[in-house]
């Protein structure tokens, strides 16, 4: 009887450390816990990256106005003042634009013969266009309807039929426009160089397409000079 009696107080000893040994062992966190829990804990959202700013963002009217763009194309040269009075936003772009070097090497792909020469689209650019460039030709402009009108050697801003569609695509006029006028952004003009102007409309086209689009080489910013005394 004494015998059974150790042994049954043994066997309960025994059952207690084991169960012990495994609470203790349930407790204990595992490798992969240890190596998880600090990342969870230590975890911080990523910060959103800073918006780029280009280089006449903050530009005022006066600036924008002082300021004269130049095209070095296979045609010849032609230059051009800026109207920010009554387009800043389309000037704003379209400086912005010039200073990037994002319109060298582009192309006058669409030409209306006696009307317009379009030129402008990014996506035609010598070597294709990188994932910055392809961001930015994304990037709509506001309509700016003014009271300029359309008229012969006047610099324009490109849309679809959806307002506030236009992007970097611009026309210039050979002609006068009517239709134009209140609808898009007249926001410059050919001061020197309508001959080339006009040597790229007269080019042959196939619907107008031109058989040999004219390359915009160069397209640099300076600032205007002075109108020499009348």
């Amino acid at each position: 009887m004494f015998m059974m009696s150790l042994q049954i107080r043994l066997a309960v000893v025994l059952c207690f450390v084991s169960a012990l040994s495994a609470f203790g062992q349930t407790a204990t966190p595992t490798p992969e816990t240890e190596k998880r829990e600090p990342a969870k804990l230590n975890a911080r959202p990523m910060p959103a990256p800073s918006a780029v700013t280009e280089p006449f963002d903050k530009a005022d009217v006066k600036t924008l106005a002082s300021k004269c763009v130049s095209f070095d194309t296979e045609a010849g040269l032609i230059e051009m003042e800026m109207f920010p009075e009554s387009a800043p936003e389309s000037v704003r772009n379209f400086l912005n634009l010039v200073a990037l070097g994002f319109y060298d090497t582009t192309l006058f792909g669409r030409v209306v013969p006696g009307f317009v020469i379009q030129g402008g689209n990014i996506w035609s650019r010598t070597g294709g266009v990188n994932s910055e460039m392809a961001a930015r030709a994304r990037r709509s402009v506001p309509d700016e309807p003014g009271k300029i009108l359309h008229e012969r050697g006047i610099v324009s801003m490109a849309r679809s039929d959806e307002p506030n569609s236009a992007t970097t695509s611009f026309f210039i006029l050979v002609s006068r426009g009517e239709h134009l006028d209140n609808k898009f952004a007249a926001f410059g003009r050919v001061t020197k160089g309508m001959e080339t102007v006009d040597a790229i409309n007269k080019a042959p086209v196939t619907e107008e397409k031109p058989e040999k689009p004219v390359r915009l080489k160069k397209a640099t910013i300076a600032p205007c000079r002075p109108e020499p005394p009348a």
